[in-house]
């Protein structure tokens, strides 16, 4: 298994999942350049298979799993968008799946995850009790884990959706991506910095769970015990294997509010015809909230994800 992430790895992990993700589009909207004095990019990886990016690293890391593994399963804990990956492609690749949630995840995300034949264990909402239940499920099956962002070939995995949008758009001033554990900013931050040096890079978290941000600051992995924010996906913490490639690449990480999520959320559906979720609406609303410079910069966003409950919309009124 590799120990660190390069370019290289997100290269080849493009190659090996070529035949399955999606080339996920991108999309612009001439209000939105006009509301932020920029020209944003959308890379819409809320088109992508199950609905996220995490596709993308779950299938990389079983395309470098050989047969013995596969028959062993593998098994996770997840929010929702990398445990429906991972059980999605499981089942592609016949791996028997065995996925550790939160007991408060969102109901789409749950049945996604069910939908797809993986066996569900519930917890409590918090880092360790996921982290106690996945090592009961690991003892009891031996399962290999496939972790959402420590897992190096799940980094690369996710990189591939930069290489794409870089790829397309190899002039970029400004990228940003939102920071749960830091899978997605890492992958993204490696390729950024191999293919324009000089593009700025920031991470984007909710402020209730900025853990992120307190770990670049101290240099050290810092928790946060209850995270608190509608972005369920953005509740974990930064890894230990996130952690330093993001200290070594990232220009800064930058927080907005649970309203300000919403209002970026909302202006997506209603103005871009996108449906996201609170995560992938993150870095929208850093731009909405001034807490990134971006007049006339040519600004590419990962938007991470679309899978919402429609029956629990955060407009709605109660």
């Amino acid at each position: 298994m590799p120990q660190d992430l390069s370019f290289a790895d997100v290269q080849a992990a493009a190659q090996r999942i070529a035949k399955g993700a999606v080339r996920t589009p991108l999309m612009t909207c001439a209000d939105l350049d006009r509301r932020v004095g920029a020209e944003v990019f959308l890379k819409c990886e809320n088109l992508q298979r199950v609905g996220a990016f995490k596709y993308r690293g779950a299938a990389n890391a079983l395309a470098m799993m050989d047969g013995a593994a596969l028959k062993r399963g593998v098994a996770t804990h997840s929010s929702g968008n990398h445990a429906a990956a991972l059980a999605r492609v499981g089942r592609e690749r016949g791996a028997a799946v065995t996925v550790v949630m939160p007991h408060d995840v969102p109901p789409v995300k749950r049945n996604a995850v069910a939908g797809y034949g993986a066996r569900i264990v519930l917890c409590e909402p918090t880092m360790a009790a996921r982290q106690a239940a996945l090592e009961a499920v690991v003892a009891e099956t031996g399962a290999e884990v496939v972790h959402p962002y420590e897992d190096y070939r799940v980094m690369a995995g996710q990189g591939t959706a930069a290489l794409e949008m870089m790829s397309d758009l190899p002039d970029l001033d400004l990228v940003l991506a939102p920071i749960g554990g830091g899978g997605l900013m890492s992958g993204t931050a490696v390729v950024a910095r191999q293919l324009r040096p000089k593009c700025k890079l920031y991470g984007v978290e909710p402020a209730g769970a900025d853990d992120a941000l307190r770990s670049l600051r101290a240099g050290v992995v810092t928790p946060i015990a209850k995270p608190d924010t509608i972005a369920d996906g953005l509740r974990a913490t930064v890894g230990r294997n996130t952690l330093p490639i993001l200290i070594r690449t990232l220009d800064d990480i930058v927080t907005v509010d649970d309203d300000a999520i919403v209002r970026a959320m909302r202006y997506l559906w209603e103005r871009v015809k996108l449906v996201v979720e609170p995560s992938a609406a993150v870095p929208l609303a850093a731009l909405f909230e001034g807490r990134v410079p971006c007049n006339g910069r040519r600004i590419g966003i990962i938007l991470s994800g679309g899978n919402v409950d429609l029956d629990a919309l955060p407009w709605t009124k109660k």
